[in-house]
């Protein structure tokens, strides 16, 4: 990848670095995820052994598909994670949106703020046009994250995923790149 491209996936905030999931992340990557099973339940499960982080990295492979880590910028500690599945390009220029933070980081605004350094990412970098997240209703953090970055509720979709061995309902939450753009001109 040239520097170029390489920046247009990187963005730094006050507290976080949000940066392309690399192999170099495995370790880290897995024991975050082995130390935050209980916070991941039963929302997500993200990959906590070497072959599913690499298979998660493999995909990033792929046009459709791409995965970022959220850093602590004080000690670059690895406190949550990105992915961006289904990039669709074309007319519709659009992508899922899924992410997880890590403990013992949840909870300080860390995921806020890299959050809203991805969506730079998303409608600078990769200049898509809308990025959609499918958060499980009781799951209230993640539909908080969402929601204090300007996406709206488009709707609900049942028994739309099967996570653990069961078909879960989700909330549809979907921010388009002019709403993005104008909230960041008011400040």
């Amino acid at each position: 990848m040239d520097s170029s491209a390489d920046d247009a996936l990187r963005r730094t905030g006050t507290r976080v670095l949000v940066r392309p999931l690399e192999l170099g992340d495995e370790a880290a990557f897995i024991a975050a995820s082995q130390r935050s099973r209980e916070l991941h339940r039963p929302w997500v499960a993200p990959p906590d052994n070497p072959a599913a982080f690499r298979t998660l990295l493999g995909r990033t492979e792929q046009p459709n598909f791409a995965a970022f880590a959220a850093l602590e910028r004080t000690g670059g500690e690895l406190c949550g994670a990105f992915n961006l599945s289904e990039i669709v390009r074309g007319a519709f220029q659009s992508s899922y949106l899924g992410y997880q933070a890590f403990a013992p980081w949840a909870g300080q605004g860390l995921m806020g703020e890299a959050l809203e350094l991805l969506l730079e990412i998303v409608f600078d970098g990769l200049e898509l046009h809308r990025v959609e997240a499918n958060v499980q209703p009781g799951n209230s953090a993640s539909i908080a994250l969402v929601r204090g970055r300007g996406f709206r509720q488009e709707g609900f979709s049942p028994r739309y995923l099967k996570l653990g061995g069961e078909w879960r309902d989700h909330e549809r939450w979907a921010l388009l790149e002019e709403d993005w753009r104008a909230r960041r001109r008011l400040g």
